[in-house]
């Protein structure tokens, strides 16, 4: 049993820790008309995108796979043999767990809305907020809490599994 699945749980939680600070921060901004300075400025919502971490566990290049069929091919920046077009090798490639890609503010991060008695709104009455709406933050932050246990839950029952195996 390989020691990589703490690590691969490590950064689920990580990630996961990372998604909830944002959302936290977006529940938290969902009224700011103002930068933090006190000049005019909305807070934009923001977002995280995740990707995968992969390690080389063989040596990279051609696998130890041959195939002499002219429609076998090996792609290095994947590690994947495609043979016939339909099926593919993986090429000693595994999943490391998984990063933080960036946080990044949402193109649709503001909305405009008609309130004449805001101290923020334009000459017409108009005010624009952060477009952070309540409910879709906190199934997101649902989900990501769910993620964090569950991955917490994944190197839990790992290192029980361990203790179990060296008392045998």
């Amino acid at each position: 049993m390989s020691f990589n699945i703490f690590d691969i749980a490590g950064s689920g939680m990580t990630a996961q820790r990372v998604k909830m600070d944002t959302i936290a921060s977006n529940i938290a901004n969902i009224h700011t008309t103002r930068n933090p300075d006190g000049s005019k400025g909305v807070y934009i919502k923001k977002d995280v995108s995740f990707r995968t971490i992969y390690e080389d566990s063989v040596n990279r290049g051609f696998s130890n796979f041959s195939s002499n069929t002219p429609d076998a091919q090996f792609d290095p920046k994947t590690g994947n043999m495609l043979i016939n077009a339909s099926v593919a090798l993986n090429n000693g490639l595994v999943t490391g767990g998984v990063q933080v890609e960036q946080i990044y503010e949402r193109e649709d991060g503001i909305k405009t809305i008609y309130d004449p008695s805001h101290p923020d709104a334009d000459e017409e009455g108009y005010v624009d907020l952060p477009n952070v709406n309540i409910v879709e933050e906190m199934v997101d932050m649902i989900a990501a809490s769910r993620a964090y246990e569950a991955n917490a839950t994944v190197a839990e029952n790992v290192k029980t599994m361990m203790q179990s195996a060296m008392n045998i």
